[in-house]
């Protein structure tokens, strides 16, 4: 199992094929799962939070696809009281949903978004907290993708709204050595927007869904920013 040294509030990097990740955060009452990586890396999951010998209490979802979903089935299987939290506007992604808003741009939903049959505890808008996370607006990727802010610590946790698999980099623009994540986002426009403004957060590191976590990020989010313009 790949991990990342745990962040000053204790979080955990869990990877699955070296660059789908998950996040183990401590709370108070037990820890707080963070996306759920293919069914594949459920083993692996369980394993870390067994070392820190902590209950998985909650598993946030920062979007749908199902490469942040496609465990969820069988660890909420194994985890039977857990609370499931999602953005209001993916929980509908997560149940098959796929129509747009008569609001939202037209763009083509993009990704693998086969949803899962566990059905959310609570959905949740921008704003709302989740322990010590706080959700942020993150859409572009997905329609309701949410980042969620450490208040402890200041780690971002973003989702796909920035990659940092080949160096940091927004999903608003394919990257050539690490294109997957701006291939599978919705609408790029909204997804640039959503980077500009994740970097205004001046967060003290980067925990993305797919790459390391990068310390300090500011400088190389506002690089990346430029790129995708």
């Amino acid at each position: 199992m790949s991990k990342s040294a745990p962040t000053p509030a204790g979080t955990i990097r869990v990877t699955y094929l070296g660059l789908v990740n998950a996040y183990l955060v401590p709370e108070d009452d037990g820890l707080t799962l963070v996306d759920t990586t293919l069914k594949g890396g459920v083993k692996r999951i369980l394993a870390a939070a067994e070392g820190l010998g902590r209950p998985i209490v909650r598993i946030v979802l920062t979007h749908a696809h199902d490469d942040h979903v496609g465990g969820l089935d069988a660890l909420a299987a194994q985890l039977p009281d857990v609370e499931v939290v999602i953005s209001t506007r993916d929980a509908r992604l997560l149940a098959g949903d796929t129509t747009l808003d008569p609001d939202e741009p037209r763009s083509k939903l993009r990704g693998g978004l086969k949803g899962a049959s566990t059905v959310p505890t609570r959905t949740i808008e921008p704003g709302d907290h989740v322990g010590s996370l706080r959700a942020v607006a993150a859409p572009g990727h997905t329609p309701g993708q949410l980042a969620f802010l450490d208040e402890r610590d200041g780690t971002l946790l973003c989702g796909d709204a920035y990659a940092t698999v080949t160096g940091v980099a927004t999903c608003a623009k394919p990257r050539p050595l690490f294109p997957l994540p701006a291939l599978a986002t919705w609408h790029r426009p909204t997804a640039l927007a959503s980077a500009e403004a994740l970097r205004a957060l001046d967060p003290a590191r980067l925990a993305p869904g797919h790459g390391p976590v990068v310390e300090d990020p500011g400088a190389a989010m506002e690089a990346a920013v430029a790129r995708s313009r």
